[in-house]
């Protein structure tokens, strides 16, 4: 048991596309020996997408890490991937309800269903620990229109209610994945003040110094005191790549996380165990064994926790500690409080501010009416390419014979432009706009709570 007061985990984005994804075979193998060879607890990865690496890795790594859950979402999966030494009693997931266009086949967020993925798994002195892995909306960067960035604001709230229930329910949450976003945009603070969770690589490197444009850190200082996980020089794949302005600055991209927090207050007692960040730190940094090429196009992050009892107790005996969700009971497995609660938000001391709401629902909203008015666009389209095949049958007896093949080939291609602009602007636009109509309505219901809840505080005070 005294082995059990340590948690170690990693995640990593593993860039597992078929034949999309460069040496992608070469590199799963790698990742697979080296994950075989390490002490991780937990292990969350993301762009694990073909079911047989899969099944490479699990086989390499089910030793010490027996259970496993390979998640689906989408036409081609959500790439999710969890490992652990611990049973999994629960498994979820949870598809985002914006995930780009599926007109943008490039990007392909649309395709494989960007989602949380979580399990619960029984932990000997936490109880239920829930673990979720996600990997974010990636298109828009951090940089550009707010419309393009308002689909990873739709993730962004989305992940923090779950995590935030997760929480009331009485479980420890641990969060982790790839988050497309840097440490100081809107879907992260977004993240860590609406769930109360809490940056790992935060806790663990304090008073680190912002860099400046005069003095610029080294690859090596900016992996290892900044957490860059991505767009690194170090990296063979994005080594002379063209960078933003951010990304430049930092050497690099910190888009990798490990959040975590207790169980809400609501369920945690004097004796409740305390999970604490004591190292985190970016790894498979280092090309793979006997070839030119990086383990993939992120680094991988490591983060350790112990376990510490509040009282300075023995967290290890049953009988000092108070778990709020715990695993088992006398009568076997106890799931008492169930995972499909959804408790009133209470107001706490951390949470979303109303102007972080304000800037979400801006965003939001100009992509809201980008939506609308290219759903009109592409409808207009539709009308166009419709009054185009009548005319071509009613003017098509005026033509010469000769001429029926061209015809055809045109006819073919207006009714394709045609069929895919009515999808794309009455099917998916109406589905993007009614999504983002949830969103923005929650958002702005949450925001009228808070404010009320602040005038009452204020009231009562006075």
């Amino acid at each position: 048991m005294a082995d059990e007061t340590r948690l170690k985990l990693l995640t990593f984005n593993c860039w597992g596309l078929k034949y999309v994804s460069k040496y992608r075979t070469e590199r799963i193998r790698a990742i697979a020996t080296a994950l075989a060879s390490s002490d991780y607890d937990v292990i969350t990865l993301q762009e694990l997408w073909v079911f047989a690496d899969f099944e490479y890795v699990r086989a390499a790594v089910s030793k010490r890490l027996p259970f496993s859950k390979f998640f689906y979402s989408g036409a081609l999966g959500a790439g999710l991937v969890i490992f652990s030494r611990f049973p999994i009693v629960a498994a979820t997931i949870h598809p985002y309800s914006l995930n780009g266009s599926p007109v943008d086949v490039v990007g392909g967020d649309w395709f494989v269903g960007k989602a949380a993925a979580s399990i619960i798994f029984a932990h000997p002195i936490l109880g239920q620990v829930q673990l979720y892995n996600t990997h974010l909306f990636a298109k828009g960067g951090d940089e550009g229109p707010e419309h393009q960035r308002a689909h990873r604001l739709v993730n962004a709230w989305e992940f923090a209610k779950l995590a935030r229930q997760s929480a009331e329910v009485g479980r420890y949450v641990i969060a982790s994945g790839d988050f497309n976003s840097v440490p100081a945009t809107l879907p992260m603070s977004i993240i860590r003040d609406h769930a109360g969770l809490t940056d790992a690589w935060v806790v663990t490197h304090p008073n680190t110094p912002d860099p400046t444009l005069s003095n610029l850190p080294t690859p090596q200082d900016a992996i290892h005191i900044h957490g860059v996980t991505a767009d690194s020089p170090l990296n063979s794949y994005s080594a002379g790549k063209q960078l933003e302005p951010l990304a430049r600055k930092f050497q690099g991209k910190r888009l990798d996380y490990v959040f975590y927090r207790q169980p809400s207050s609501l369920h945690a007692t004097a004796r409740t165990p305390v999970l604490r960040a004591v190292d985190t730190r970016v790894v498979l940094t280092e090309r793979v064994p006997g070839y030119p090429f990086s383990y993939s196009d992120h680094f991988g992050l490591e983060a350790t926790f112990e376990i510490e009892s509040p009282q300075g107790g023995d967290v290890t005996n049953p009988d000092s500690v108070d778990i709020p969700a715990p695993a088992e009971s006398r009568r076997g497995p106890s799931f008492a409080i169930s995972s499909q609660a959804n408790p009133q938000p209470a107001l706490s001391a951390q949470d979303i501010s109303v102007e972080s709401i304000t800037q979400a629902l801006t965003s939001l909203t100009a992509r809201y009416r980008f939506a609308q008015n290219q759903g009109r666009q592409q409808l207009f389209v539709f009308l166009v390419c419709l009054f185009l095949l009548v005319a071509i049958v009613v003017t098509s007896a005026w033509f010469p014979f000769y001429i029926n093949p061209v015809l055809y080939l045109v006819t073919v291609a207006v009714a394709w432009l045609a069929t895919t602009m009515l999808y794309l602007g009455f099917v998916y636009g109406n589905w993007e706009v009614n999504a983002l109509t949830n969103i923005i309505e929650e958002l702005e219901l949450y925001r009228a709570y808070l404010e009320d809840a602040r005038r009452n505080a204020g009231g009562s005070r006075s």
